[in-house]
């Protein structure tokens, strides 16, 4: 009877170890699973699609290479569960997250936006408080200028009326207050051969940004000779534009004798490329019209070194034999000056300058024993305050 039990038990003892070794049962082993064959579809049936299943799809080398795995689809890895919070734990639901308060100014129930949108400094609002673009921001053009801003928050505190005189009292200072200044662009002693002579051109100007009064004067003489002629100028100058001024007013004539007074019209101003020229048209009491334009340029080699090239033509409409001048074009005058600026306000210099009468006023000057061209070697000061 014993014998009969192990006989039949022998089957089972010898199967035990093969079935142990079974690498589906292996732990840590994952084996793909058979291929399920296709099932041959009967006559007058579609065949069924059945999806294969992932571990039989088979994939290029760099189809497999390029796509990343996680550690989840390692074989032989085992991810640990996430770990759960206290009240998970107890069965609680998780304390709720407070939302966050949204920012002043900020909408928070749009889309996303890009992060760079809004960039664009044309794109952007104007920010409150902002003030409207004035002076020299607004573009080129004739409109008017802005009005001054009156609503001043300084009036809350210290009343209207004191600010009123407070902000006449700025404007005053700053940007409709009255300028002044002397100019001297000729201050020179003149080497001629035998009559060394001297020269003076300036202008004194008073006013605001539109409306001055100027007072010019020029003239040149003679050592031991006295002055060969000297004329001053008041006139009236208004602003016609950025770089020009329109003047009128009054010249007389100290010198040559007999004296002249002349009604005047002129302008100045700086040219383009920075040539400073200004002009003139003299109508005499005795019914004489002159003109006269010049001009020079301040060519700066150093910051303190500048060369100076300047011309000046005198005209007149018809002979004026009292005054010695002929007509057309009576004289004219070129200069080249080298200066050096001790200061802006204060600037040395020396040259040449070649003088010359012509036409009729040339014939004049010959009659009265005078040279008709002379050329100077000058030496001078340039200054202004």
């Amino acid at each position: 009877m014993k014998a009969l039990l192990l006989i039949g038990l022998a089957p089972l003892v010898l199967a035990t170890p093969a079935a142990a070794q079974s690498h589906q049962d292996m732990p840590g082993m994952a084996m793909p699973e058979k291929p399920t064959p296709a099932v041959k579809p009967k006559a007058g049936q579609k065949a069924a699609t059945r999806a294969a299943p992932r571990s039989t799809v088979r994939r290029s080398p760099s189809a497999a290479r390029a796509e990343p795995q996680t550690r989840q689809d390692m074989p032989g890895m085992a991810m640990p569960a996430p770990a759960q919070s206290p009240e998970a734990s107890r069965g609680e639901a998780p304390p709720a997250i407070p939302p966050v308060p949204a920012m002043p100014g900020m909408d928070m129930s749009g889309p996303p936006q890009d992060s760079h949108a809004g960039h664009a400094m044309a794109d952007m609002p104007d920010m409150p408080g902002d003030t409207p673009k004035s002076g020299t921001d607004l573009p080129p053009g004739n409109a008017p200028a802005p009005p001054i801003q009156r609503n001043r928050a300084a009036d809350i505190f210290f009343g209207k009326q004191a600010m009123d005189e407070a902000q006449a009292r700025l404007l005053g200072e700053h940007g409709g207050m009255t300028y002044h200044q002397l100019l001297f662009n000729l201050a020179e002693y003149q080497v001629r051969d035998g009559h060394d002579g001297y020269r003076w051109d300036g202008a004194f100007w008073i006013g605001g940004d539109i409306n001055r009064l100027t007072l010019k004067s020029e003239g040149e003489g003679t050592f031991r000779e006295g002055v060969e002629s000297a004329e001053i100028q008041a006139l009236y100058s208004r602003a016609v534009g950025p770089y020009f001024n329109l003047q009128a007013g009054v010249r007389h004539d100290v010198q040559p004798s007999p004296t002249r007074t002349y009604a005047t019209i002129g302008f100045e101003g700086l040219a383009p490329y920075m040539f400073e020229v200004g002009g003139a048209l003299f109508l005499s009491d005795k019914g004489d019209l002159l003109g006269r334009l010049e001009g020079y340029y301040d060519q700066r080699i150093t910051q303190r070194i500048i060369l100076q090239p300047r011309v000046e033509l005198n005209l007149s409409a018809q002979d004026v034999p009292e005054t010695r001048t002929g007509s057309g074009l009576s004289t004219a005058e070129l200069g080249l000056r080298l200066r050096y600026e001790v200061t802006r306000q204060f600037a040395p210099y020396v040259g040449l300058s070649w003088d010359r009468k012509l036409g009729d006023t040339a014939r004049y000057a010959r009659l009265d024993g005078h040279d008709v061209a002379a050329t100077s070697f000058v030496g001078g000061v340039r200054f202004w305050f």
